[in-house]
């Protein structure tokens, strides 16, 4: 869900990586509906397993309690979003956590086009 925001959100200037220290076997639907409510097709997504050389090129990452299992690279911008898991919960929990995944990447949008972080040219 991050990252159909934050491609909707960044107009295309921020190159994003979707990945997961455990992925699933594949998109959570329940996550596909309610982001589909808001006009975002995540549908087409594949879970992917985070690699450390997708860490290593990134210049922010954010984590949702991956903890250990996250590789580090000192120099880069990380940030840990405590959220509730939506796996195999219904539409109405989803959606809460929807709501502030889309709160936090606006927040994160605002900081990257404040200088923090170059957008891609």
């Amino acid at each position: 869900m991050a990252a159909g925001f934050l491609q909707e959100m960044s107009g295309g200037t921020v190159a994003v990586l979707s990945a997961g220290s455990m992925p699933g076997s594949q998109v959570n639907p329940v996550a596909v509906e309610a982001m589909a409510e808001v006009g975002i097709d995540i549908a087409g997504e594949q879970p992917k397993k985070l690699s450390s050389e997708a860490v290593e090129a990134s210049d922010v990452v954010i984590t949702m309690g991956c903890g250990d299992e996250c590789p580090y690279f000192p120099g880069t911008r990380y940030e840990d979003w405590e959220l509730t898991d939506p796996a195999g919960q219904g539409i109405e929990v989803v959606r809460a956590v929807r709501d502030e995944i889309q709160i936090r990447v606006a927040a994160l949008v605002a900081s990257l086009s404040d200088g923090d972080v170059s957008p891609l040219t």
